[in-house]
This record gives structure tokens, sequence and C-alpha cells, in this order.
């Protein structure tokens, strides 16, 4: 098919925007990116999916979310939540000890469906269900598989709930890694989840890479979110947390380190030696008052940085925003943020996926995977190569999405979610949630 009769923004360098324009799909694959009659008149028998001067860009990459608080949307919790090791114990911990599989299938719709709607075409999932670990991401997958989406999935290892639940996230994450590394498809990777140092043990960290002997695969594992995590590390290892996970050989290119909050120097440098990936959540991170990592710093250094959301909200476009502004509130300096923003979303992220998928991502040229989005904005200042991140930052948002393109197919078209009864799933969700909200 070719989409066109838009304004395209390719995130190509080579031909970034295009005023009227069009991009030809064959199966999956991007084949052609040009004016829109040009395409046309060039491919006469191809289906012509005319978005009516809407915007035609690459689907949105979400690099860092938590599909399984997703009953948390208006939840309140009776125990503490004044500090970072409150939040996690008295909701977060307390939520995932009571998802059963069913709350993890209608979790994975529901956080996939608003992924869709706004956009987001990619999502890497850090998940957690320590009474129902077994099979949690194979029941998560059928979802993703059912709605079209592209996804990375990992089960968060810890030792918060004991040996034997320990036991259970790693088989979940070696044998998932295996069941979807290889697939022809390319459309499901596993990585292998770790929580983070101050709820892992040695004696699990090695059980763990025993378990890992032989898979290619990386690590995707929270790093000095809060600064009790480096206390903990200093205090029992006398390693600060990414010498120690250096120290077990976790770090590398497929590797995501998420937050990086409290990194000093010698850690960056270890990020930048080692080309792991670190993934900024800036909304979550405010939201915990947990600090504000060296965003800037790391980017200037050459680490690759990407954006998530960390399951804080399902639209790339608020988190964006929010990134841009809080570099330049924390550094006290307006000319940080815009485009060190600019490059973890349409760059870095990006880049992260080069680490897994076999085909570009986030991208608009020949050869990427189809994964389109069409959004309904009217500009009403100059829309150009120069100008498009402005326009996107400032005045863009997940809800002005119309079509959402997956793999060549469509997942959204005229902002229906295709395969699915979406208000039956969201009856059940709020049913199930009431539920575990008497139990909090």
């Amino acid at each position: 098919m070719i989409v066109g009769n838009g304004k395209v923004i390719t995130n190509d360098i080579e031909n970034s925007y295009i005023a009227n324009g069009a991009v030809l799909v064959k199966d999956n694959i991007i084949e052609a990116v040009g004016r829109f009659e040009d395409l046309k008149a060039d491919y006469p028998e191809e289906e012509v999916v005319d978005v009516n001067d809407k915007i035609i860009m690459p689907g949105m990459i979400n690099t860092h979310t938590h599909i399984y608080s997703a009953y948390a949307r208006g939840m309140s919790v009776s125990k503490p939540t004044d500090n970072f090791l409150n939040i996690l114990e008295n909701q977060w911990w307390n939520l995932d000890r009571k998802l059963t599989l069913e709350d993890c299938k209608l979790n994975a719709y529901t956080t996939y469906i608003e992924s869709i709607r706004n956009g987001v075409t990619t999502v890497f999932d850090h998940h957690s269900s320590p009474n129902a670990a077994t099979d949690s991401l194979f029941t998560i997958v059928e979802v993703a598989k059912e709605l079209g989406i592209r996804t990375s999935l990992c089960y968060e290892v810890s030792d918060r709930d004991g040996k034997d639940i320990g036991k259970k996230g790693i088989a979940e994450n070696v044998n998932f890694i295996k069941a979807y590394n290889d697939t022809e498809e390319d459309m499901i990777k596993g990585l292998f989840g770790i929580h983070a140092s101050f709820t892992i043990s040695n004696e699990t960290l090695y059980k763990i890479k025993e378990a890992m002997e032989g898979i290619d695969a990386g690590y995707h594992i929270h790093v000095a979110e809060g600064i009790d995590d480096q206390y903990d590390s200093l205090e029992k290892y006398g390693r600060r947390v990414l010498e120690r996970f250096f120290d077990f050989g976790l770090l590398g290119n497929k590797t995501i380190a998420v937050h990086c909050v409290h990194g000093n120097q010698r850690e960056l440098e270890i990020l930048k030696k080692t080309d792991t990936n670190v993934v900024h959540n800036p909304m979550s991170n405010m939201g915990n008052a947990v600090g504000c990592p060296p965003v800037v710093l790391m980017v200037r250094q050459g680490i690759r940085v990407g954006l998530g959301t960390d399951a804080y909200t399902n639209d790339m476009f608020e988190s964006m925003k929010v990134a841009n502004i809080l570099q330049s509130h924390h550094l006290c300096d307006p000319t940080v943020g815009f485009m060190e923003t600019k490059a973890l979303q349409f760059d870095n992220n990006p880049a992260i996926c080069n680490n897994y998928f076999k085909r570009k991502l986030g991208v608009l040229k020949k050869g990427a995977y189809a994964d389109i989005i069409t959004v309904d904005y009217k500009p009403y200042t100059p829309l150009n190569g120069d100008t498009y991140f402005g326009h996107i930052l400032f005045g863009m948002t997940g809800k002005m999405v119309n079509d959402t393109i997956i793999n060549g197919k469509f997942a959204m078209k005229n902002k229906e979610i295709l395969p699915v009864d979406e208000d039956a799933i969201m009856a059940r969700s709020s049913e199930r949630a009431a539920k575990i909200w008497s139990m909090m």
C-alpha cells in the first residue's frame, strides 16, 4: 500500500521532510519514501491510503515500562510512601505480589492498547508477578501477538520473594529468550530481567550467569535509581552498582541500564567502555523524587541514552516534553534539553532497537520495518526539515494519533483498535483492579 497525501517526517537525515509525501509499504517493509504523486504514478496497482494532510512519521519507541503496574492508575495505598524504598515496598511490590496470570493478560491488553493509541509501535517491558511468574511472559506475548505490537519482554528476578520464586523468574527469562529471540517474524524479543542491585545477591547473580551460559541476550536492569541502591552496594560489596554489574559481565550493547540517576564519572566511563544502553524515565524520576540523572553529560560523553516512561504514561510525546524541561530546570540552563531529547527518542531509541531487531526501526526509509503512524496535527507556524522536532515536542500529543501501522499492518485505523473488543477488556480490567485495590 501507499500511505500518502501527508506531511512526511522521516527521521532520516538524508531526507528528513517531504511536504506532500508518501510511504510505499511492501509486506512489512518500507519499499520507498517520496512525493505522493510520484509514488502513485510509479506504483499504479498499489492500494492508496489517503491520510488527508495528516503528519506521517515513524512509530514511537518506548524502551522501558512496566505492564504489571496498570492497575495502579487511581489506586490509593494505605501504608507510607514517603520515600523511594517505601514506595517500592508498600506500593509496587505490594501490587505485583497480588497478580495472577489473568491480571498479567489484562495489564498487557490495557498497556499495549493505550500504547498503540498513542502511536507507540515498540514497547520494552520489565515484568513482575512473583506469585504468577511461570508463564507470565508467555501470557503477555500472546496479547502482543493478537494486537500486533512489537515488544521486548523480561521478568525481573530478585531475592525479595525468596529463592523458589527467584528460580522461577530465572527459568521464565531463559525459556522466553530461547523461544523468541531467533524467530523469523522478528516481532518479539527477550532480555534477562533483574530488578536492581540492592534486591539481588551475589549468589543469585552467579545462578543467573550459569543459566545464561551460551545464550546471546542482554540484561534489563534498574541501576542506581535511588541513592539507597548505591549505599547498599558499597556497604555489602565495596563496589558501586555499575562496578558490581561490570564484575559479573552483565554490561554490553544488548543490556539496558535503566535510570542511572546516581552514577558517578567512573560509572559513566564503564557505560561508555562497555557500550551499555541507558534509558531515562523523566516523569518517574520526578514523581518518585529520586533525583535527576546526568543525561546531558552522558549524551556529551557518547553514551547511548534512550527514553522510556517507566509506566508513568504510555505516551512518548508526554515523556519527551518532560525530558526536555527537566534538564533545563535541573541545570538552570535553558539552552539544554531540546537537542538531547531529540537524540534520546529519535536517534538512540532506534539505535537501541538495532541491537535486537534485524531491520531498522524509528525511521521511514527503504529497508526499514513499516512501523508508521499518522498524526492529526495542524501546524500554524512553518513546518519543514528544520522545524519539525519543535512541532513534535511542543505541538503534538499521543491523543492526536489517528492511525498506527506496525510491521506493515494497521493496529489502529481511524482511532479504532482493530483486533479486539476494547470495551470488554477495559470493563474486565476495572473489575479486577477493584478487587486488587481492596487488598492493598
